[in-house]
């Protein structure tokens, strides 16, 4: 039995828009990359329907929550080098 691969995002991205261009055939596709063209041809539909949510601006909630995250564990970071910094100097007067 083969192991199942994970794609990335950005490689499923750039299979489905040389999809999308028919400057090649599925089945010329699925030998370059090695994968399915049915594979190929779902990644094609589900970049299509996805395709007018970039210009709603319903991707860029996700970037929020992102930079929401990056913002919140910066802060722990800094409340954790304070705690750090107020212990090595209590340890050091006993």
């Amino acid at each position: 039995m083969t192991k199942r691969r994970n794609h990335s995002p950005a490689f499923k991205a750039r299979v489905a828009l040389e999809a999308l261009r028919s400057e090649k055939t599925l089945s010329e596709l699925s030998s370059q990359y090695g994968i399915h063209a049915n594979q190929i041809s779902t990644w094609k539909k589900q970049l299509l329907k996805a395709s007018p949510d970039i210009f709603t601006g319903k991707i860029s909630s996700s970037d929020v929550d992102h930079e929401r995250e990056i913002r919140r564990l910066h802060e722990k970071i800094g409340q954790l080098t304070v705690e750090k910094d107020f212990l090595v100097r209590v340890s050091g007067k006993l």
